[in-house]
This record gives C-alpha cells, structure tokens and sequence, in this order.
C-alpha cells in the first residue's frame, strides 16, 4: 500500500472480528434505542425491521469488505476513497475522511455517554435517594474516557485482550438475559404480538412512523468499519479484515435478533414501559424484579463500555492513517508512534479529548448533545457510502484482493448505495411531532455545520497540500523502512 509498517501486527482473524462484533455491541444498541421503537412502529417494525435492515446492512457490510481486501490499511474508507476515484482523488478522500473522524469521534462520546446514563440508573436502583444530573452524566463519561484512553495507551495486545473478552462477555451476557427473560416471567405477550404496530410518534402517516423505527437497527449496526482500520495490526489482513466485517454483521443480525424477540415478548405494560425514563430497563423490572433486574442492567453496563473501548481504539487508527497522511493539523504529532507500546499514543489522547468535547454540551443541553451525535450515524455511513459508490462507478475496472464478490460485486455496491441514501434521509428527517426546540432533529445541521468547515478548509488551503493517500516510495523502499 505504500507505507512503512510502524503499526505491530497482533490481532489475529478472531481479535479483528471482535473489535466490530463490540462496536456493533447489540446489547448496548438495542437497550439504548429501545425506547424509540416502541413509539416507532412498535413489535411489528422492531421484529421485522431488525430484520430487514439486517439485510441490508450485510449488502453495506459485504461491499465494504471487497474493499477492505483490496486496500487493507489504516486509513481504511478515505485510502480507498482516493484510490478508487478517477478525478479530484485529494477531494474525495479530503471529505470522507472527515466524515470518517467525526462519525467515529461521536460514536466513542454517544456510547460512552448512555453507559453514564446507565450507570446512574443503576445507582438510582440501590439509593432511591440519589437523583441523576446531567452534569454527573457529563463527569462520568470524562472518567470512563481517560479509563479507555489509558487502556489503548499500553500496548495493542491489552486491547486486543480485552476485545477477546467483550465478544464472549456480550454472548454469554445476551445467553443469561434470553434466558432469564424466556424461564421466569410466568407471562409472555402471545406469538402474534410481533406483528403488534404503534404509532406515538405525533406524525398521522403509520407509514412515516414505522420507516422511523428502523433507525433502532441503523443505530445499531455502526462501527463494523473497525476491522478495516485495524487492517495493520491483522495478519493475512487481505482475508482476516473483510472476514471480520462479515462475520460482525452476520453473528449481530442473528444474536440481535434474538435479544428483540426476547424484550418484545416480555412486555406487560406498554404504555407504562415506553413512557418510562429507560424503556428496556422498566420491562426487565416489570418482567423480573428489582433484584434479578440490577444485574442484568451491569451486564448492559459492561457491553457499553467494552463497546466505547473498541470505539475509541478504531477511531484512534484513522487518525494516525489520516495524520500520516498530513490532513489533520499537527499531523506529525497526531501520527508518531509509541517506540515502547508501538501504538499511536498521542492519537488515543486526540480521540478522548474531541469525544469529551462532544459530551460537555450535555452538562446544559441534552438537545445540543444530540444534535451532535446524530453526526455520529450520518457521518459513518456518508463516509461508508463514498468508497462503495466510487468502487460502483468503476465497474469491472476495480482491481480486487483475494476476498471479493466476483461478478456480484457491482449489484452488492448498488444495494449498498442505495440504502446507505435511503437511512441517511431517514435519520435527517424529523423524528417526533409537534416540532420544538427538544424534538427538533438537528442532524442536518450538525451534517452542514462539518461539510461547510471541511469546504473552507478545502479550498482556503487543504487543496494544494493534501493530494489524498501519500506512497512513500517502492515497496523495496518502504520495507527498509518498516518499524523504523
């Protein structure tokens, strides 16, 4: 690919499949967006629209993979942006990566965020007296980011060990919370229930609310780039990476699946469940009791954190590719290397530091925190889709690497393309009724906010420095440089 190796390969086919498999975390997902199902659509879109978007992420998931084999490096989405652009090559791969950095940099600051709520509702659980404030959510997530931090600061292979215990801690976590739901209710609501439709959403149009309630799925199944950007840190990665994309998608859809039905079918007091401050933690209430509920709530808690640990890990390896590449400001500080850990040490503390910026509006503004990690979703996949739409324009030009689609590879992409377009409307469209300064969706401003700052910036001076994807020299060169 044109780089000297700085970056130590030690995750193995399992530990790259793990960091997306824990991003995706559908056990953090679905607690955290459950809420918004069962006023959007209800069972029938959170049954069968997990479903459906499942598809669809898999079509996203497998071009992105075709992809990844073909240009497995760090830089990931905006590497193969400007390799695969015939024009303009600097510009594309300017633009998704920005996209790139701040969908990730929310995505570390909106889960670590909700596992701050969560916590705090757990401590509410055992001292009714104590009385959560955003300003404790806001301290809470600060702590919970310099734990991260810390932990990709020493070393890649504690990560990666931690990575190994996060797939087994969300599966057997999804085991003991299946089966509890399943064995000790001595009610569940009956088969048809799953074909149950609600609208509170304000809108009038059943249509419009259920489209809303895929976004439960979209939200869920974000961060599977993560195997892409730590294409090297993966042995084989031409084959591992894009394994690990398909395999985090494929085992989330059905485990994912799984964990819905379990949840749906435990309902008793709907309006009171989906009026309630945290939906899915009512239901385990209502369903088990306080006791048996506080410890399936810590193993939600502990899927969120291991999930914010994998998050600022990717997002840290796409701000070292991206730094190297000289199109971030001190990108000669952002990329160098630990000579000890042999990881990007001062791009972890970046990554904590922009995802804490991202949380301190919650201290006064639950809404302006929103607005922000809405960018969040929006961001990834605009940054998923422009690679894959530039792969499409190539057609039977695209030169791939040993994992690919063969002649499925275009219609892949063009399923892909098209979704991608159809979800990032859907999370750019207004989301409650009547329309205030809470309901407001500020996702579109937040999306033009960063697309005019990454224009400016373009065209003010980016334009004649940044080309897209530096090659240090012949791949002779380069590997006399390796781990220099």
């Amino acid at each position: 690919m044109g780089y000297p190796r700085k970056l130590t390969r030690r995750f193995r086919a399992f530990d790259n499949f793990a960091i997306s498999f824990t991003i995706i975390n559908i056990i953090s997902g679905i607690f955290s967006s459950f809420g918004f199902g069962m006023t959007a659509g209800g069972p029938r879109i959170l049954v069968f629209g997990w479903i459906g978007v499942s598809v669809m992420v898999l079509f996203v998931g497998a071009a992105m993979a075709e992809i990844a084999s073909a240009y497995p490096t760090s830089g990931a989405l905006y590497f193969s942006a400007g390799k695969l652009a015939k024009r303009h090559r600097g510009a594309w791969s300017w633009y998704t990566g920005w996209l790139n950095f701040v969908g990730q940099v929310g995505g570390t600051a909106a889960t670590n965020y909700a596992a701050a709520t969560f916590i705090q509702a757990f401590i509410a659980l055992q001292w009714p007296s104590y009385h959560p404030h955003p300003e404790h959510t806001v301290a809470i997530t600060a702590v919970i980011l310099l734990v991260q931090a810390l932990a990709n600061t020493y070393t890649v292979q504690l990560v990666a060990v931690l990575n190994r215990i996060s797939v087994w801690w969300l599966l057997v976590g999804l085991v003991v919370i299946v089966t509890t739901l399943t064995l000790k209710p001595g009610h569940h609501q009956p088969l048809s229930y799953a074909t149950h439709f609600v609208n509170e959403t304000g809108f009038a149009s059943g249509f419009y609310g259920g489209m809303l309630g895929l976004l439960v799925t979209s939200w869920t199944f974000t961060g599977f780039d993560g195997s892409f950007h730590m294409s090297e840190e993966t042995v084989k990665a031409t084959v591992n990476a894009p394994r690990g994309i398909m395999r985090a998608i494929s085992y989330s859809a059905l485990t994912g699946l799984i964990l819905m039905l379990a949840l749906v079918y435990a309902i008793r007091d709907y309006a009171g469940e989906a009026g309630a401050a945290a939906p899915p933690v009512q239901i385990l209430i209502d369903a088990l009791g306080t006791g048996t509920a506080n410890l399936l709530l810590l193993i939600v808690i502990g899927a969120m954190l291991f999930c914010g640990l994998a998050n600022m890990t990717s997002n840290t390896r796409q701000i070292f590719a991206f730094a190297r590449d000289g199109a971030m400001p001190g990108s000669r500080w952002w990329h160098s290397v630990s000579p000890r850990t042999r990881t990007p040490v001062k791009a972890v503390w970046l990554a904590a530091a922009c995802s804490l910026v991202l949380v301190v509006p919650g201290w006064w503004s639950h809404t302006a925190f929103t607005a922000i990690v809405s960018i969040n979703v929006v961001g990834l996949f605009l940054a998923y889709g422009v690679p894959i739409f530039l792969r499409l324009r190539l057609g039977d030009e695209f030169r791939p690497g040993p994992w690919n689609l063969g002649r499925w590879g275009v219609p892949v992409a063009a399923v892909a393309v098209v979704w991608i377009v159809i979800s990032n409307v859907l999370f750019m469209l207004p989301q409650a009724s009547p329309l205030t300064l809470t309901s407001f969706n500020y996702a579109p401003i937040a999306l033009a906010v960063v697309l005019v700052v990454a224009t400016v910036w373009w065209f003010a001076s980016a334009r004649r420095r940044f080309q897209g994807p530096v090659s240090y020299g012949r791949p002779d060169e380069v590997a006399a440089m390796d781990l220099v």
